[in-house]
């Protein structure tokens, strides 16, 4: 759906620009046309994922008589937190803009909350009576409102606390933790005083994840267990045991920093020889191209820094071994990873195993000291010990992995995060992203203290 004669860069650009600016609010009248008047609106969350387009979503103000059959309002967790890409639909989006031909609100006349997304996404059901396909400012669009997304078949039976219920076989309350159009939802459910949560994926990735899930158990790894399954695309899972090791983080682990390093690399080391047989899915590395398109998209100031960023991941990864292959987890990094600690040992568990399969460890590693290298730009507070713990970590690891694969790689996680630094709720964000490119640059750098003729 994006424009033909321009780079696709130009053009997932211009399409923000579009779903973001002044007139996006005519195309959300013309979807809601001979059903309701829209009375105000705002951005409340944009999903851009390179080379594969732009996803908006709206927080809808519309007029009596508004809404489509079967269609729902906003989501449940609409207050519950920030607006930036991939959390759940919140109120903390810049002020409504009021739409320009709504006039006066008739006295008694009701206003219904809607959420509304608008995709430049290829769609592999794009004609279902639930999408709309319209044109705003010359860019073509697929339209639909929550929880109707037409890769997500499930939505409407995770956003409907009775349809879990009589899915579950018990009463449920269903909290909306997290959204990507197009992609995924992930929500808290709560069933009789026990908690789950339940993920919604287009339905071939929903049996995939429950097969990795499956694998995991059989192996002894800690993982969480499947406890549910919907063949529209829904997995409900078990919570796991542990403390988030971000939040291990925050307080610091000092001297507790190999310890822990080991019992993850004990982890790592029990993913089964079965996941080999899985679909290999690309490190975060190996799309460092689409992740400088996408820092320059959200920042064009740094474009060049980007590139040459991108660049040189690129020449590492065509000229650094990394390894051999064996199983990894593929997105190891500190939110994803629980730990546990009985009389002063440590064990690791995993969640969102979606990217489970055949890989190079060092892609792991990178993903875990990426991630952790950019949290001080996050939340420089919660966060004083982290370059100490993450300084002892890169001295063991460079004795494990190739240092130049393992640092190179670093920098590509890192630049991969920096257009997530981006706000659409009026916060600062530009110090943020402008912090994670710097970090991209110093891994680079890093990596080519170890290459011979780079320092």
């Amino acid at each position: 759906m994006l424009g033909m004669g321009m780079s696709r860069e130009r053009a997932e650009a211009q399409a923000l620009a579009v779903l973001t600016g002044p007139r996006a609010g005519e195309g959300l009248q013309a979807f809601y046309a001979g059903t309701g008047t829209v009375i105000r609106w705002n951005v409340n969350s944009v999903n851009h994922r390179p080379g594969a387009g732009v996803t908006v979503g709206y927080r809808v103000g519309l007029s009596e008589g508004a809404g489509i059959p079967g269609a729902g309002g906003v989501p449940a967790a609409a207050n519950s937190g920030a607006a930036n890409a991939g959390q759940a639909p919140s109120a903390g989006a810049p002020d409504s803009v009021q739409a320009p031909s709504a006039g006066r609100i008739a006295p008694r006349q009701s206003v219904h909350e809607k959420y509304v997304c608008a995709s430049t996404a290829r769609l592999s059901h794009p004609h279902l009576p639930t999408v709309s396909h319209l044109t705003v400012e010359g860019l073509r669009v697929a339209v639909w409102e929550h929880p109707n997304d037409p890769e997500l078949p499930a939505l409407p039976l995770l956003c409907s606390p009775r349809q879990m219920s009589e899915f579950l076989g018990r009463d449920a309350t269903v909290e909306l933790k997290s959204y990507r159009p197009t992609r995924r939802a992930v929500a808290r459910v709560v069933t009789e005083g026990e908690d789950a949560f339940a993920k919604v994926l287009r339905p071939p990735a929903a049996a995939s994840l429950a097969k990795r899930h499956r694998i995991l158990l059989r192996a002894g790894v800690k993982a969480p267990a499947i406890l549910a399954q919907d063949e529209r695309g829904l997995v409900l899972i078990s919570r796991i045991a542990g403390t988030p090791l971000a939040n291990a983080l925050g307080r610091g682990l000092l001297v507790r920093a190999r310890p822990v390093l080991e019992a993850l690399e004990t982890t790592l080391n029990r993913l089964p020889a079965a996941s080999l047989t899985l679909t290999r899915k690309p490190a975060w590395s190996e799309r460092v191209s689409h992740y400088a398109n996408a820092a320059a998209t959200a920042l064009p100031e740094i474009r060049d820094r980007a590139k040459a960023v991108a660049a040189g991941v690129e020449e590492i990864l065509a000229t650094v071994p990394p390894g051999p292959l064996q199983p990894v987890h593929g997105d190891f990094y500190e939110a994803n990873i629980f730990l546990t600690e009985n009389e002063g040992r440590f064990s690791a568990g995993i969640i969102d195993v979606d990217s489970l399969g055949p890989g190079y460890r060092v892609d792991d590693w990178a993903c875990l000291l990426g991630h952790v290298s950019v949290l001080p730009h996050l939340a420089p507070a919660s966060y004083p010990h982290v370059r100490h713990d993450l300084e002892t970590w890169c001295r063991i690891l460079e004795y494990r992995v190739p240092p130049a694969a393992l640092y190179g790689r670093c920098a590509g996680v890192v630049l991969s995060l920096v257009a997530g630094a981006a706000r659409v709720d009026g916060g600062p964000w530009k110090e943020d992203a402008l912090g994670r490119l710097g970090e991209a640059e110093n891994w680079l750098r890093r990596a080519y203290s170890f290459m011979p003729g780079r320092h």
